[in-house]
């Protein structure tokens, strides 16, 4: 069998490695050894316990693929190395994702990039009084919401950069958050970032001083491509994202797929997509083999769904934007629906 590759397990590689496992000998690389439902992630701040829901062993779910935890370093045409240990492939499928960027580190700054880091942010959440959350796109926005829903007592303040939250969602989304949260006393500060840090005390670049015992971190995504540098610089644009064909391979290499949040791609970076692009991919693989027409990934307007809390969301399509508890509850089903996916090997769409 040939050997096949998947370096991250989130959406995509997850996807990826569960559909060829039968076909290739499969290897999925991670630096950690579970599958997480990251749209949920934000829940696991208030509610520590909800933990469980989001998250399955890649054992759990992968009965023929071998795992390696651990970080990839570099990776050549043939393997991937981590480390002394190096792996061969004949395929290679880099689904490594994005992270959030720290310019400043203080231990009272917390970045949203996993479940359990904000499981063990749940207690320093409990004893502040004060939290500033900067970032006003999908991820500050549902993550103030989730605070002042369960802890109304809060003293929330949102820093954004832009003159409006969700600048790219339509404006009856952009009015419905910002009422959202003011009705909850969530002060918004447009216009505005974070420029340094004393402690606990923090300045924009408007000159303002914000005090702050605790401080969310949501935005300056950056993708996991770091280990692209040593052989594959040439691949990165400005963005440190990697150039790939309308068939998802890297530009210039056969045998190379780059699927998900890091390659370039030009739509919304969700798990939606993620799971659309490893669906193509894997198309591609077997076409390889049969020496078929490679398929092309087409963009296609996709259902954004924002929660707002427990009992309130925001749910966009197209001209569509359909807010209240419909799209909260909506959200909570497609969680529990790709959560059996992987509790049961048996059921896979």
């Amino acid at each position: 069998m040939k050997r096949v590759v998947v370096i991250g397990g989130g959406f995509a590689g997850a996807y990826i490695a569960r559909r060829l496992e039968k076909y290739f000998s499969v290897t999925l690389i991670d630096t950690k050894d579970y599958f997480e439902f990251t749209p949920g992630i934000l829940r696991t701040i208030v509610h520590p316990k909800h933990m469980k829901k989001i998250q399955v062993l890649h054992k759990h779910y992968l009965s023929q693929t071998k795992f390696v935890h651990g970080e990839v370093k570099e990776f050549t045409t043939k393997e991937v190395i981590l480390g002394k240990k190096k792996i061969p492939y004949d395929y290679l499928f880099v689904c490594s994702g994005s992270r959030y960027n720290m310019p400043i580190k203080e231990k009272n700054i917390i970045l949203p990039n996993r479940g359990d880091t904000l499981r063990k942010a749940h207690g320093a959440v409990l004893a502040a009084r004060n939290i500033l959350i900067v970032g006003g796109g999908v991820v500050g926005v549902e993550l103030a919401a989730e605070i002042v829903d369960f802890f109304p007592e809060k003293e929330v303040l949102l820093l954004h950069g832009k003159n409006v939250l969700l600048e790219r969602c339509p404006v009856k989304a952009q009015d419905y958050v910002e009422n959202y949260l003011k009705k909850r006393k969530v002060e918004i500060m447009y216009n505005q970032r974070m420029e340094k840090q004393d402690g606990n005390l923090l300045f924009t670049d408007a000159g303002r001083k914000i005090h702050a015992e605790l401080c969310f971190l949501c935005t300056g995504i950056v993708p996991n491509t770091d280990f692209f540098q040593k052989h594959f610089s040439s691949s990165l644009n400005d963005k440190k994202q990697i150039k790939v064909e309308h068939t998802l391979q890297m530009k210039g290499q056969k045998t190379i797929f780059v699927v998900g949040d890091l390659n370039d791609i030009c739509e919304e970076k969700t798990a939606q997509s993620a799971e659309k692009q490893a669906f193509v991919a894997v198309q591609n693989i077997f076409a390889l083999e049969k020496g078929e027409k490679l398929y092309s990934y087409h963009t296609l307007p996709k259902v954004m769904v924002i929660s707002l809390g427990r009992f309130d969301g925001i749910l966009i399509y197209k001209n569509l934007t359909l807010t209240g508890i419909l799209p909260a509850l909506l959200k909570g089903v497609v969680e529990w629906k790709t959560m059996i996916h992987y509790r049961f090997r048996g059921i896979f769409p």
